[in-house]
Formats: C-alpha cells, structure tokens, sequence
C-alpha cells in the first residue's frame, strides 16, 4: 500500500482511501492487492492509475473473482460490537448487503464526489444460505423502493380474516391442508395447437386480418350449431323469405353507444351472407341473453329483407370435456388454492397482504398455488404518480422471489398468471408468460410460469385460467330477458363455455388491445375445463355451469381493505370410469 502512496502522491486522497477499502471489502492484504492491480494493469495496458483504473479494476476483475469464489458458500452473520469487528467480519456484512442489492435487483452508482461507495455484483441466482436467513418480512422490504411505506391502517386492524364467505360441495369438517412437496403432480399446459410461451411482434395487425379471424370463429361456431340442431342450410340475411328463415351471424350493435334491445343487429357470415347486416326486433322473443360479438344462429320471419323478426334463439353448444388417461398422473386428491391481485391496498405499497397470504401458504401447505397478476398494479396511486424509486421490473423481480423463497419450505407448486394490469409487463392480450431467468434449480421443479389467458391440467384436471376481468367487461355490454331466475354471473360464464373463447366480446373493452393473429391460437378454450377460474371485482362465487365449476375467488385486497382468495380440493374421476363425475370434491372462498 505504500508503494501506491508513493507513486499516486499526485492523485487526491480518494485513491488510496479506496485501495484500503477495497482490501477490506475482498479479503486481501496490502501486498496481495498491489500485485493483483499491476498485473490487471499491466495485461490491459493502463499506464497510468487513476480512479477510473481502479474502478475497471473492481468490475472487471475483483467482482467476477469473488462471484465465483463465494457462489454457494454458507457464511455465519456477523454478531458482536461493532467496534470489535475484524477484517472478516466486515467482508461478511458488505456480502450481506450485495446480496441484499442482488435480491433487489438495484444497482446503484455513487456520485463522482463521493468517496464511500455501494458494491455492485453481477445478478446471480440466491444463494441458500440468504434464502435461509431472511424471511419474506426481510426478502420485500418497502423501504428499499417507496419513499411513503406506510402500513395500511384499514387493512391492519381488520377482524374477519379466515372468514368463509362461500361455500361448495362437501366443504364440512375439510381439514384445508394439502400435501405440499409430498405430492406427486402432473402438470402440463396445453395450446390449440401450441401453448403461448414467448412475447410476439404486435400492434402490426390490419383490418382485413381482424375481419378474417372473426369470419373464421362464426364459421366454426356456425358449422358446429348446424350439425347439433340438424340444420338442413342457413339463409341469406338479405333475402326477403315469407316462411321462417334461419340465420347465422354475430351480434352487433347499431350505433357507438351501449347495445339495447332496440339497437342489436345481426351480422351476417361471409359464405352466405356476405358480411351484411340486419335489425333484428326481440319482441317475440321470451327469452334470450346478448353481448357484443356473440355467434348465434336466429331463426325468424324476414319480410322485408331489412329487419328480422326473431322467433327462436338457438343455443350454443360446449366443447368436450378432457378425457383422463393414464398419462394423467395419479388419482390422489389434491388441494389448489387461487389467489389474484392486487397485493397492496390503495393506500399503501407495503404487500402485507401478500406476505399474509404467503403466512397462509406455509400453514395450509397447498399443492398448487394458482397466483394471478397484478403483482405491482398499474392502478396503484403510487405507481401512476411514479413515486417508487426502483424501476417497476426490479420491484415485481422482488416481489417474485419473495413469493418463491418465501414458500419454498411448503413445498407447494407455484402458477404465475400475468394480468393486462401488471405495470411492468407487455399489455397486450393474449400475454405472454413472466421471465424470471435466476430460478435456482431447485424452485425450476416447482414454479411455472403460465400465459394470460391459459389452459392447465394438473394430474389430468383441467383448469381454464384466466386474470383478465371478463364478468366485468361482458356484464357491461349484456343484455338479457328471462322469465326464471337465472343470474347475470351464470349467463355469462355459460356463454364463454358455448363460445369456446377465453374472451368473445367483440369490440373489446377499451384497456384491453387484443392481436388478433395471435387471439386465435392463444385466447380459444381447447376443450371445456373442469375448473373455470375467472377473478373479477365483481362478487366472489363458486358455481356449476354446465358441468364445469366456475370460481371467482375475488381479489387479495380491495381498496383499503382486505379481500379473499378460493380453496379446492379435486380428485380426477380414474381412466375408464363410466359416466362424468366432477374432479371438485370442495371449494370455499375466504378472506385474507
């Protein structure tokens, strides 16, 4: 060290102040360190030393040596009096913190005056031993990226947390407490053909595609409703018909504003009618259920050729249902739980909800954890108002692990569903899956990260997922007369079943930009699921629409105020069996 001294006597006293702290921070005597930097300077060619050579020399060369010594090495934390720490103990810490910066996914650059600096590490997977030391309290601390973590008052002093709130199938005297690690799943994502895996080129769609993805679904749906009802042949729209006519088409609406009884119209296919379209009069109709973007077949008097008179309304019909095999996995039951953010409450950035339900998580062991996004919502007031002093990808990379490590002892296995409102990802829909690219090998096993919307099945189970908030935006648009009492939530979810889509309204709501390319072989239902999961602000439900069980399980928070989350227990009916008999044995919603 004082061979530098005294060939750096021209430089000002941050050199050799840094050199000693550079000892400090990697373990290394005087000696040591002076013969490491003139060998990095010498196979560089750097002839002269400067606080920029010295930098060069951290980065390029101390930081990647002691990655690579440390990787994996279990070290004790640091104990005593801080005046008694030796040359050791201080390395110890300064690692804590890098490892801390590494979890945090923020690098941080001193000023050029300042003389004390913050290590910098290349991104690396968690060591065990910081898995292992920090709980998830530790693991998302709001301070590291909020200015204003304040804990939410409302939330905090709530009384009803466990809560049932509803209930489904035999739920009396269920222990609630899955299997964990101890189980052996099946798990596999299925496409129509091929799942969405990776991001894709959008906002490049013309009109004319758009045009032909929704003739192609009203063929489908056309072709499918013909050969069920025995159809001989559909007429044309335009054609003026003194007997009944049956005709097939989409649901429109006539004008810009909110479709009405007065204002529906029908669309016709390109085969037979050529795209035309025509009014439609319900006032014979007892019964009938509409959205925008509906495919329907009407059969009804047309006079004119300018307006049609409907008289009957056929049905649509579901896909299958999966047939299990012994590809399946076991027939074992398992227990699913569904949570769907926000994490937060409005009035505060802290996740203590999410660190609840991760407290949830431990207890109850669950053997399949389904997690939909947002994770760090773009609705948040914080967020809108940019507030956070981490970027939005480094706060969700922190709130993933923390969920991952934190849960790591239960074992149980881990769905990640991106939601539209996840501020960091792409909003496009259909989404592609999450990237987290430092997975230990350990959590690979166990963590899968899912596509918006998706079709899972879990030991041969069939899940639909999806976060986008379809009983809101089709609620909004449909239109209904019923002399019975069927609800509004169950005639919506039987028209995703009988639409075979995972979103049919048409034109979309305006937050959500569909690709339509990309729509058609990602977002259409590949056979009718035996668990339909479809989180909404609307009010939690469990309810059985054509044999499948439809699950709201609402959201974790709600404003100010804690929210609820579902529960399941299925076990698949074995390969073979005769008749259908549904996989769900019991399922409740509760509150956090």
């Amino acid at each position: 060290l004082y061979f530098f001294q005294v060939k750096c006597h021209a430089l000002n006293e941050a050199f050799p102040n840094h050199l000693v702290e550079l000892c400090i921070l990697y373990g290394q005597n005087e000696e040591g360190m002076a013969s490491e930097l003139i060998a990095f300077c010498t196979s560089t060619r750097k002839d002269c030393l400067s606080l920029e050579t010295l930098n060069s020399f951290e980065h390029e060369f101390l930081s990647k040596r002691l990655s690579k010594t440390r990787h994996g090495a279990s070290k004790d934390k640091v104990q005593g009096h801080a005046g008694a720490r030796d040359i050791v103990s201080i390395q110890e810490l300064i690692e804590e913190e890098e490892e801390e910066e590494t979890l945090l996914n923020s690098y941080t650059t001193p000023s050029k005056g300042s003389q004390k600096r913050t290590v910098t590490t290349p991104e690396t997977p968690l060591t065990k031993r910081s898995v292992s030391a920090r709980s998830p309290h530790q693991l998302l601390s709001p301070s590291s990226f909020s200015p204003s973590a304040t804990p939410p008052q409302k939330y905090s002093s709530r009384s009803n947390r466990g809560e049932v709130v509803t209930s489904f199938g035999s739920a009396q005297g269920v222990s609630w407490s899955g299997r964990g690690g101890t189980s052996h799943l099946s798990l596999k994502v299925l496409g129509h053909p091929e799942p969405l895996t990776g991001s894709y080129k959008c906002m490049f769609q013309k009109l004319p595609d758009i045009r032909e993805v929704l003739t192609c679904k009203i063929e489908e749906l056309g072709s499918e409703l013909k050969e069920h009802y025995k159809i001989e042949a559909f007429a044309p729209i335009l054609v003026p018909a003194q007997e009944p006519v049956t005709l097939l088409g989409q649901i429109g609406c006539d004008s810009n504003g909110k479709l009405n009884h007065k204002s529906v119209i029908l669309e016709g296919d390109l085969e037979h009618s050529s795209g035309a379209q025509i009014p439609v009069d319900l006032s014979e109709l007892k019964e009938y259920s509409l959205f925008p973007g509906q495919v329907v077949v009407m059969e009804g008097i047309n006079t004119t050729g300018r307006k049609l008179v409907a008289t009957r309304l056929y049905e649509g019909v579901p896909l299958p249902f999966h047939q299990p095999d012994e590809e399946d996995g076991d027939s074992e039951q398992f227990m699913v739980l569904v949570a769907c953010g926000p994490y937060t409450t409005s009035d505060s950035i802290t996740f203590d909800p999410l660190l609840d339900l991760i407290t949830i998580i431990n207890r109850d062991r669950p053997d399949v954890c389904i997690l939909f996004g947002p994770f760090l919502d773009a609705k948040h007031e914080q967020v809108e108002s940019c507030l956070l002093t981490s970027s939005f990808e480094d706060v969700f990379k922190q709130c993933l692990r923390t969920i991952i490590e934190g849960t790591r002892s239960s074992g149980s296995h881990l769905i990640f569903v991106p939601s539209l409102r996840d501020v960091h990802h792409e909003p496009v829909y259909p989404q592609p899956p999450f990237s987290c690219s430092d997975l230990l090998r350990e959590d690979k096993k166990r963590v899968q990260l899912v596509s918006e919307p998706c079709t899972l099945s879990i030991n041969g189970v069939i899940f639909g997922l999806t976060s986008t908030d379809l009983l809101f935006h089709m609620g909004a648009e449909e239109i209904s007369s019923s002399s019975g009492t069927s609800d509004r939530f169950s005639r919506i979810l039987k028209h995703i079943l009988t639409q075979r889509s995972y979103y049919p309204l048409y034109p979309p709501q305006e937050d959500v930009a569909i690709d339509y390319e990309n729509f058609r072989l990602y977002a259409q239902l590949p056979v009718t699921p035996d668990v339909f999961i479809a989180p909404s602000e609307l009010r939690y439900f469990v309810k059985d629409i054509l044999g499948c069980v439809c699950v709201n399980p609402g959201r974790l928070t709600k404003g100010q105020v804690g929210g609820t989350f579902g529960r399941l227990y299925l076990r698949r009916q074995t390969a073979g069996g005769e008749g259908r008999r549904s996989p769900c044995a019991a399922a409740q919603v509760v509150r956090v």
